[in-house]
């Protein structure tokens, strides 16, 4: 009879439903308590380690969810990434969370992030901080850009997974030296690159420089500020004219460094999102 009742429950275990939690493309380390909530979105191949400075001032008056999304920084990849896929990602996180009126800061790619999360969903977010990213970072090279429907990657993908990885870390580490100015982040910097999957990495840099969110960003209601380095003050019609679709951009310029801003500029760079957080 004993033998019975167990199998009997093993039985009725075996087909109540399961539910499984969502499976998100990013891991998520919650700090700090607040009312208010910040969501920090690493850039290409970068850990969300890379908001660690940056988070230690926020988290006092704020809960903050610092990702680092999957496939980059030693992160366990997943199939089939894509930018889009990722912008949705985030987007259901929030809602699913019950995330109210989160703060996005975004740097690089994840900026990128941040601009296409505020355009699709536009009453999800109370503001935005784009760190060094441009809605269409492709058109700097090519003024006449337009994103191809098809995006094939395979010949990339393929081409950086052949490339030894002795070979890898040269080009990362003689990349990073026109990133970021200081020479004491660049390594810890360039080994987020190598503990990151290089098909993740292909991918993704192929897709990003497909990405066009010109005119999207239109749809953006909640304030942005926007921190571009030095080098981009230049060229400040163009950055106009990347942005001019965005009606809410404040955009400033570092006095210093490179694309790194919140390691080249800090105390600036600290400046600035302090004051608009507090706006």
């Amino acid at each position: 009879m004993k033998m019975f009742v167990l199998f009997l429950a093993a039985m009725l275990f075996s087909v109540l439903p399961v539910v499984a939690e969502t499976t998100y493309p990013f891991e998520v380390k919650i700090t700090g308590s607040g009312k208010s909530s910040i969501i920090f979105i690493p850039g290409f191949a970068s850990s969300g380690d890379v908001w660690n400075e940056t988070r230690a001032v926020c988290e006092k008056d704020h809960t903050c969810y610092t990702l680092t999304m999957a496939g980059f920084a030693g992160v366990p990849a997943q199939p089939n990434p894509s930018f889009v896929q990722w912008e949705k990602s985030i987007a259901e996180y929030i809602t699913e969370k019950k995330i109210k009126k989160p703060i996005l800061i975004g740097h690089s790619m994840g900026g990128g992030l941040a601009l296409a999360i505020a355009a699709d969903y536009p009453d999800l977010i109370s503001k935005i901080i784009v760190v060094d990213a441009l809605p269409c970072l492709a058109a700097m090279m090519n003024p006449s850009f337009k994103p191809n429907p098809v995006n094939d990657c395979s010949s990339i993908v393929a081409r950086y997974n052949s490339v030894p990885d002795t070979q890898f870390y040269q080009a990362q580490k003689s990349g990073m030296a026109g990133l970021l100015a200081d020479t004491s982040k660049q390594e810890m910097v360039v080994q987020w690159s190598m503990k990151s999957d290089r098909t993740t990495f292909a991918t993704m840099y192929c897709d990003f420089l497909n990405t066009d969110l010109r005119e999207k960003i239109s749809s953006i209601k909640c304030p942005a500020l926007i921190l571009l380095e030095p080098s981009f003050s230049v060229h400040k019609e163009t950055m106009n004219e990347q942005y001019k679709n965005l009606k809410t951009a404040q955009i400033h310029y570092a006095n210093k460094g490179l694309h790194f801003i919140m390691y080249d500029d800090t105390e600036w760079y600290m400046n600035e999102i302090s004051s608009f957080i507090k706006i």
